[in-house]
């Protein structure tokens, strides 16, 4: 791993994610926002798989990541930071949250979402995203993106310097 090219505006948490294609996906968001990308392990496939390389294309190399044993290392990485949880169970919908730089954004696996003990150990911080009753939710890298730029629109709205261009 290279050394921490920017600091980050979010941390985005995907808790043992299963598909390459998605992760993959996420990083090249992580990048576009100026996001660190954390993954919590056991992961479904390793992290130099060709597919995760291949979604996030020539954009890999530029991402500020870490891959973390379990999630007690990464809540003691992240100790000091605001987190908030994704999922399709939430009463808290998205634009209601009133995010901070340097907030922790953290998505299940794409086959289960975040387990209950996550989602219950801080429910009044667990967010949906808005979808019509046929769709049960949007993919993983879809949800990371509509987060990332809420946040970011936010911040931006309510006059904070984002650093990156218009």
């Amino acid at each position: 791993m290279e050394p921490e090219p920017y600091k980050p505006l979010l941390h985005i948490v995907l808790y043992q994610p299963e598909i390459p294609y998605n992760t993959g996906s996420v990083g090249r968001t992580c990048v576009a926002v100026g996001a660190k990308l954390w993954l919590v392990r056991p992961l479904g496939f390793q992290v130099d798989n060709y597919h995760l390389r291949r979604a996030g294309l020539d954009y890999w190399q530029h991402l500020n990541w870490q891959v973390v044993d379990d999630w007690q290392q990464l809540r003691s990485e992240l100790a000091d930071r605001r987190f908030w949880y994704f999922t399709k169970f939430a009463t808290g919908k998205l634009g209601d949250a009133e995010f901070t730089p340097g907030d922790v954004l953290v998505f299940g696996r794409e086959s289960q979402g975040l387990p209950e003990e996550i989602r219950n150990s801080d429910p009044e911080r667990c967010l949906r995203i808005a979808c019509r009753p046929e769709v049960r939710s949007l993919n993983l890298s879809n949800s990371v993106a509509v987060a990332c730029y809420e946040a970011l629109g936010q911040w931006q709205r309510g006059g904070v310097d984002v650093p990156l261009p218009d």
